[in-house]
This record gives structure tokens, C-alpha cells and sequence, in this order.
């Protein structure tokens, strides 16, 4: 929907039953195999790093709440930043081999970190608002945690989508330099040139419906998993 030529007007359903016409169940799993081998990589990686990150700053310059915010905390901020640029470097490979799956074209070993600089910005964005919000959560209502599978499955991912729907444009753009349409053209002016020719803003949040649909299982889902591993770690005495 975002970034292969002869999709660019279709909307979800359309996109899944031209699909599927065309390519068959197959082609509804092209470029599948990439996110599958290595999510549960960045996701790890990126959940450990935050966590590191927030136990280094626990001092008197890391738990400075920022003024207006409710009481998040500088670490909380720092974390996010630290870990996405951690899930960045991972992942960047991963989504380039992802989308010239999906779009039907070869990848090189050499381009792997096509859009590095868009997938870091729109991790930040995402993963900060991701764990800003999580922490507001466990702070403002921590009786929704208290449930060990529906609280932390609702609060994942309410907060993971809250982040993709603000970095959305940018996930756009990600896909499209990665999946090589179009001019090869800076991503601000590129963003400029679909507003103006595409019907304004939110032109920008084209497959918005599918990425939410994705995301809040997804998030969900993991951050129970998580939740459960922790316990059972914790259980076995590997954290003395």
C-alpha cells in the first residue's frame, strides 16, 4: 500500500484480495520471514537496553521529573532514546530485506542500511511515546497491572499504537526509501510532495488501519510474554 507501484490507491481490503488474486496465500507472506527470525531480537534487545539505561540514570539527574509532564522522569526519556537506537541498528537490515520482499525486488548486502536515518528518527518517536506512556500507566493506574494478562496486554498496546499513529508519516517514508519508489529525494521533501499531491496531511497515515490492527496484538501480545519470562527468571533465582 505504501511503497509498490499499481497499490498506491487501494485501500486495505482491496490491497488483500488484489493480492491474493494475483500471488496467491504466498504473496500475502512475502517478506515475512525477516521480521520473524529477528523481532523477538530487537524487541529483547531493545527492552534489555532501556532497562540498563534506566538503572544507570538512577540518580539525581535521572529522576528529574520533567516539568509538566506528569512526573516522567529524565531516564524514562534517556531509556527510550538509548534503546531505539539499539532496535535501529538491528532492525534497519531487517525491514530493508522486509519491504524488497513485499515490493517483489532483489536486495543487496551492501544497501542493507537503506533509511537508517528515517528508521532511527520514527523509532525514537515511537518507542519514547512507547515507554512515556507504560511508565504514566504503572504510575497513574497500577491496578490495571495488577491483572497478569489482560492489564498488561491493554496497556502495551494501546501505547505502542498511540506511538505509531504519532510516527506514522515517518514509517511511511521508511517504507517507500527502502522499497526504492519514486525519486530518490530527501524524506522532508518527499513528506511535502504527497501532502500537496495526495489530499493533504493525512495522505501521510496511508495504511494506518492494517498497522494498527498490528500493532496492538502484536504489543500486547509481547509485552504479556515478557511479563511471564520475567516471572519464571525471576522464580529460578537468575536475577540474585
Amino acid at each position: 500500500m505504501q511503497a509498490q507501484r499499481g497499490f498506491e490507491s487501494g485501500g486495505m481490503i482491496k490491497t488483500f484480495a488484489t493480492t491474493l488474486q494475483k500471488q496467491g496465500v504466498r504473496g500475502l507472506y512475502r517478506g515475512a520471514l525477516p521480521p520473524l527470525l529477528g523481532s523477538g531480537i530487537f524487541r529483547s534487545t531493545q527492552f534489555a537496553v532501556f532497562e540498563a539505561a534506566y538503572t544507570f540514570f538512577d540518580n539525581r539527574f535521572g529522576r528529574y521529573e520533567i516539568p509538566l509532564s506528569g512526573g516522567i522522569q529524565t531516564r524514562v526519556v534517556l531509556g527510550g532514546i538509548f534503546a531505539s537506537s539499539a532496535r535501529a541498528v538491528i532492525e534497519t537490515p531487517l525491514e530493508y530485506i522486509k519491504v524488497s520482499g513485499q515490493t517483489q525486488q532483489s536486495w543487496r548486502l551492501r544497501h542493507v542500511y537503506t533509511g537508517f536515518g528515517v528508521t532511527w528518527c520514527r523509532t525514537i518517536g515511537l518507542m519514547c511515546t512507547y515507554f512515556i506512556l507504560v511508565d504514566s500507566g504503572r504510575r497513574h493506574t497500577p491496578e490495571l497491572f495488577a491483572s497478569p494478562i489482560l492489564g498488561p496486554f491493554l496497556m502495551s498496546g494501546v501505547a505502542a499504537t498511540l506511538g505509531w499513529w504519532v510516527v506514522w508519516p515517518l514509517e511511511y517514508m521508511k517504507s517507500q526509501v527502502q522499497g526504492r519508489y519514486g525519486e530518490r529525494e530527501p524524506v522532508l521533501r518527499r513528506m511535502r510532495r504527497i501532502v500537496r499531491e495526495k489530499g493533504g496531511f493525512l495522505a501521510l497515515y496511508r495504511g494506518i488501519g492494517p498497522g494498527t490492527l498490528r500493532s496492538f496484538i502484536a504489543n500486547g501480545t509481547s509485552m504479556i510474554v515478557m511479563q511471564q519470562a520475567q516471572r519464571k527468571v525471576t522464580a529460578w533465582g537468575l536475577r540474585d
